[in-house]
């Protein structure tokens, strides 16, 4: 029998041993049935964070230098869970939500936060505001996404920019301090 037939067969197996750690509806998507890299960060997951406990348990596999404030405010497709695989990126929603749509890439260093500390008493948050990223956008190296966002389909965000309004047209890269639309991409079909 070939490698892959027994990859096969044993992969109906591994999820159902992977749902003592994680959430089922997150051990699925294309890296669980197409490919094998679900596997492996899940392994490296429970490894590190549910054996050894050097960052707390999440309900889905997530790299150790990616940091999840609250995992119940965070709602994505399973075909985005390399998201979480991401170095450094850093995902803060204590009380507002943040919506990550089908086919988003974030790259490494990102931050995407709910809420803003309140200026006279840094220990607070101010009201947070729901973050919405909708399908097939990208989030380059080392950007901020702030409170309130909301990212129309297939917007680009340029490495190092700050993203501090919506950007409700889509089709566009934007960048800058705080970002700006420098190009539109034309409208892709779906």
């Amino acid at each position: 029998m070939g490698a892959k037939k027994v990859a096969n067969l044993l992969r109906p197996v591994a999820k159902r041993v992977l749902r003592i750690w994680f959430d089922e509806k997150y051990i699925s998507g294309r890296h669980f049935d197409i490919g094998f890299s679900g596997f492996i960060w899940a392994l490296r997951s429970i490894w590190q964070r549910n054996i050894l406990r050097l960052a707390p348990p999440m309900p889905w596999p997530v790299a150790l230098n990616c940091h999840i404030s609250n995992s119940s405010n965070i709602h994505f497709h399973p075909d985005n869970l390399d998201n979480f695989q991401s170095p450094g990126a850093y995902f803060q929603c204590i009380n507002a939500k943040i919506f990550i749509g089908r086919g988003v890439y974030i790259g490494p260093n990102v931050g995407i936060i709910t809420a803003n500390h309140d200026f006279n008493d840094l220990d607070l948050h101010l009201e947070g505001k729901d973050v919405v990223i909708k399908d097939n956008c990208w989030i380059g190296m080392n950007s901020v996404v702030l409170p309130g966002v909301v990212l129309e389909k297939r917007t680009i965000v340029g490495a190092g920019s700050v993203v501090t309004k919506n950007f409700s047209d889509g089709d566009v890269v934007i960048c800058g301090v705080p970002a700006r639309v420098i190009k539109s991409i034309g409208g892709v079909s779906d």
